[in-house]
């Protein structure tokens, strides 16, 4: 299995970037499909999940309303669309495969990870 996520880079505080996320090695309907995030000495949260299907979503409460988590299950891909970005958004963003939900714990597949720094 191998998740590779793109799209990260340098914004400026109020911007926009849209992650996305390519999966192989399995059978990608079938899985939910996560975002995670890990900012300088803190640990891996949670950001959004979205279902099998695309229509159930969760996401944390620090990017409600921002953030929201897509899929093409045609293409394997996985979205993650920011909008109005704060500096404290600023961490390496994790795609992943696998879990049901918010549990980091339940998800087995990740990807490498892509930088995102929002500037103030």
């Amino acid at each position: 299995v191998q998740l590779q996520a793109s799209g990260g880079g340098l914004v400026q505080a109020g911007g926009s970037l849209r992650l996305a996320c390519a999966a192989s090695g399995l059978t990608f309907s079938r899985y939910f499909m996560g975002w995670f995030r890990q900012a300088p000495g803190k640990e891996r949260e949670f950001v959004a999940y979205v279902s099998w299907s695309g229509d159930g979503t969760g996401y944390a409460d620090s990017v409600k309303g921002r953030f929201t988590i897509s899929r093409h299950n045609a293409k394997n891909m996985v979205y993650l669309q920011m909008n109005s970005l704060k500096p404290e958004d600023t961490a390496v963003y994790y795609c992943a495969a696998g879990g049901l939900g918010v549990d980091i714990r339940q998800y087995r597949y990740w990807g490498q990870g892509t930088l995102v720094t929002v500037s103030s």
